[in-house]
This record gives C-alpha cells, sequence and structure tokens, in this order.
C-alpha cells in the first residue's frame, strides 16, 4: 500500500517553511546591507586613493570641487572621454584611474544628466545618479574650492584653490562622505523626495550632495548651495548604512562611523546644526574655519 501525505501533514509542512521563511528574512536583508556597505567603502577608497594620484599628476594640487570656469574658454574641459562644462571632482578623479561617470558628457551647464557607472554610486541609494544631486559629498572648502572670491565673475581669485595636497594631513583629513545633501540640514520629516533629474530643492534628499559642508560653519564660509547661505540649507553627511555612514580620507582608508564621529552635531529631530568642530576637515588636525568667500 503507497502512503501520501494527508493534509494535515502538508499544512504542518507549510507552516514550518514559512516560519523558517520568516526567521531567515531578517538576516538576509541585513546581510545585503551589510553588502551594500562594504561595497560602497570600496567605490569610496578607490575615488579616495585617486586623489592621491590625481595631486601626484597636477603638480601636488588637490583636485577641486569643479574646475574653475575661467581657467580654459567657456569653461569647457576635455577628459580624454569628451568635452565637457566644469568636470566634478568625482569625474576628476575616476579620470585619474581611466573610469568615465558619464558617457555623453556635454560641453555646457546641464544638472540632469545622470552617471552610468555604478563604480561612481553608493550601492544603497542606487537610484540616486544624478551629476549634481550626487551620493558622495567633497569636501570642497578645505580641499578645493574653485567658486570666485566675493561672487565676482570675471577674475581669477577663488575661495580656496589651488590647495597643495601635500599640505593636507592626509590619514586624518576627510576627503569624502556618504551625503544627504542640504536636506540634511533640516529635520527628518521635513525631508522630502531625491529629484534625479538635478531638481533644486533645498529639503530634496541628496540635493546639492556631490558637495559636503565641514560640520563647523560660520558668517563668513561658502555653503554648498551658494544661493541658499542658511543654517537650513547646510549640506551633511547621511548615515545610510544602519546609523552610520562611510568617510573616505585622504590617504586612501575608509572608515564606518557616525556623524558625530567627524564632528557634527546632531539634533534628536535628526537635523545637522552648524556648530561642531572641524579637526577632521581642515587637513591640518585642528578646528580650523573654512576659508571665507570674500
Amino acid at each position: 500500500m503507497r502512503r501520501a501525505f494527508t493534509l494535515v501533514e502538508l499544512l504542518v509542512v507549510i507552516g514550518i517553511i514559512g516560519i523558517l521563511t520568516a526567521l531567515l528574512m531578517p538576516a538576509l536583508a541585513g546581510a545585503r546591507k551589510s553588502a551594500q556597505t562594504v561595497q560602497c567603502a570600496s567605490n569610496l577608497r578607490q575615488l579616495a586613493t585617486a586623489w592621491q594620484s590625481y595631486a601626484n599628476q597636477n603638480k601636488r594640487v588637490s583636485a577641486p570641487a569643479r574646475l574653475p570656469t575661467n581657467a580654459k574658454p567657456g569653461g569647457v574641459y576635455d577628459l580624454d572621454n569628451g568635452q565637457q562644462y566644469r568636470p566634478r571632482w568625482y569625474e576628476l578623479l575616476g579620470a585619474v584611474n581611466g573610469l568615465s561617470a558619464c558617457l555623453t558628457p556635454r560641453p555646457m551647464e546641464d544638472d540632469s544628466w545622470t552617471i552610468d557607472n555604478p563604480s561612481f554610486l553608493c550601492p544603497a541609494v542606487p537610484d540616486w545618479n544624478n551629476s549634481r544631486n550626487y551620493p558622495y559629498g567633497y569636501n570642497y572648502q578645505f580641499l578645493g574650492n574653485a567658486r570666485p572670491k566675493g561672487g565676482a565673475t570675471g577674475g581669477t581669485q577663488w575661495i580656496n584653490y589651488p590647495v597643495i595636497a601635500s599640505k593636507i594631513r592626509a590619514s586624518e583629513t576627510v576627503m569624502a562622505v556618504d551625503c544627504n545633501g542640504t536636506a540634511a540640514g533640516v529635520a527628518e520629516t521635513q525631508r522630502t523626495a531625491y529629484y534625479a533629474d538635478g531638481t533644486k530643492s533645498i529639503t530634496g534628499r541628496g540635493n546639492k550632495g556631490h558637495l559636503v559642508d565641514p560640520p563647523r560653519l560660520t558668517a563668513r564660509s561658502d555653503y554648498a548651495d551658494a544661493q541658499n547661505r542658511t543654517p537650513t540649507a547646510r549640506s551633511g553627511p547621511d548615515p545610510r548604512h544602519k546609523g552610520k555612514l562611510n568617510a573616505a580620507y585622504c590617504d586612501g582608508h575608509v572608515a564606518l562611523v557616525t556623524p558625530q564621529d567627524l564632528g557634527y552635531v546632531v539634533s534628536l529631530n535628526g537635523a545637522i546644526g552648524i556648530n561642531g568642530h572641524n579637526r577632521y576637515f581642515s587637513g591640518t588636525g585642528e578646528d580650523f574655519d573654512p576659508p571665507p568667500v570674500q
């Protein structure tokens, strides 16, 4: 006589499978997030290593946040993959390794273009691929701010450029971090959606995220969003990896830290203030003010 499963036995087996699945799902989700954190650190480490190579190839000058407008006719540069308008820091560093963030660069200002190469993106937020609203923020205020001093458009005086890389205490100086852009300056409940089309929204997650402001800002310092120089429009880090963020240093190492570890002051509502300390950003190991805008 052939024995078969009864309906009760089948239901028991299905129930056990369901319980095991429910137990395993959090573990699998945790493993996936851990893998994203590791890959993010690898991407940032590659950029940080390229920071040193860029300086070696450019008379020890640190990569600026963007190349200056007036150093080339029309602000157009060629990174060996076509002409484009004022390449940003991650494009400059990618070019050192023969990598392009965009396959179709344009010789004009265009904040809508998106990044094709996943090596430049954070796997925890893979849809944050806009060139302006970028997931990694550069320590531009201390490593190279080529905006015109005093807001002038025709001169060659920049807020903090060139910066000599050999004067930077590389192992103690943050190069770039997981960044939430200007959304970091407002409460978590006030933050709005991410805009992949380059839309400019102070509260939008990742807005102007390719730049990160240091923890302490002053009345004379620049802001990532130069048109909105207010404490609530400061750009700050994004602890998107289980409450922590990856921070890449100028010597090439990457650390998983909290915003507070880097000197930021975080309110109970999640907003990041402007009264922290800059010792991990200044390049000297001391709490210096950011360079003044004029």
